[in-house]
């Protein structure tokens, strides 16, 4: 495998490339490159070795590194490696294999190249040629003697309060249902649906902003907000950045 290190800061640029050749001695990195400039200007001569994965950090000496994707033709895989945790959003919308934010723990850049290796073993086609499988598109509840059905699209989360399981709307309302977080998880779709903590199964689409408080520990804004501040449990952590990044 062949790997290109984009990054500006010399030490970082070391160390991540020592990280490297301790996770795997096979993997050949084809070099430092500083700049959004020379890396475009490496990528767009063929004459070159092509890189497999390109390891991206985002503020480089002279812009931003989305400028490098946005040039690319074909897209090749990135790892993004940065202090800042604030285009971690923009980062999955991408496409990116994933987003390791600095000091880079080695045991989340080993899990990273084993997700790219996946990912390259495989293949998009075995994915969407596999037979589909039925989740749960609605549910029925109760409130009362008043009788409800709704779409599971409508559900922003799934939260366990005081023993019992309630589903909350985008519309901000809220209902008890019978199932519990472990059985929710195997009705629904888990392109759509991910289990962040012990109490809660929330959609992709609730997320409205995630903040890195730490390099474990992730803190997520939704949408309608919850009742109190949400975060993504530790263990849970490698498989929740691969969920973001399908």
């Amino acid at each position: 495998m062949n790997v290109l290190i984009v990054e500006d800061e010399e030490l970082s640029a070391e160390r991540l490339r020592n990280l490297i050749r301790n996770i795997d001695p096979t993997i050949h990195v084809l070099g430092i490159i500083p700049s959004v400039f020379e890396t475009i200007a490496y990528l767009q001569n063929r004459a070159n070795t092509q890189p497999d994965l390109i390891f991206l950090d985002i503020h480089l000496e002279d812009d931003n590194g989305f400028k490098i994707i946005e040039n690319q033709d074909p897209m090749i895989p990135v790892i993004f490696t940065t202090a800042f945790d604030d285009y971690l959003l923009r980062a999955f919308r991408v496409n990116s294999v994933d987003y390791l934010l600095k000091p880079i723990n080695p045991l989340e850049l080993q899990a990273s190249l084993n997700k790219f290796r996946k990912i390259r073993t495989n293949g998009l086609q075995q994915h969407e040629e596999a037979s589909p499988e039925k989740y749960k598109d609605r549910f029925l509840v109760t409130a009362g003697a008043r009788i409800f059905t709704f779409k599971t699209a409508e559900i922003a989360y799934f939260t366990i309060e005081e023993r019992a399981t309630f589903l909350r709307l985008f519309d901000g309302r809220h209902f008890a249902v019978e199932y519990s977080l472990e059985k929710l998880s195997q009705m629904l779709d888990p392109a759509e649906f991910f289990r962040i903590n012990r109490t809660m199964l929330l959609s992709l689409h609730a997320i409205r902003e995630m903040h890195a408080i730490s390099a474990g520990k992730l803190k997520i804004d939704l949408h309608p907000a919850a009742g109190q501040e949400t975060y993504v449990s530790s263990e849970r952590m490698t498989e929740f950045k691969n969920w973001l990044g399908k």
